[in-house]
């Protein structure tokens, strides 16, 4: 009967490393996690098209 010693062993290990990983993630805060990871390059590019937009427009603008 030492499966059910082991068993226990490793379901608590499992539960321990969840609990540690859920804590590490949840003093991160809403604002640094995955979702606002992935969407970074996006923000970058965004700015980048708006200031191309604004020198465009600038371009087409007769000068007085």
């Amino acid at each position: 009967m030492a499966v059910i010693p082991l068993t226990l062993t490793i379901s608590l290990a499992l539960v321990l490393t969840f609990v540690v990983f859920f804590l590490r993630e949840h003093e991160r805060g809403r604002r640094a996690g995955a979702e606002h990871d992935s969407l970074l390059p996006l923000a970058e590019e965004s700015s980048r098209t708006v200031a191309a937009d604004e020198g465009a427009g600038d371009a087409a603008m007769p000068r007085s």
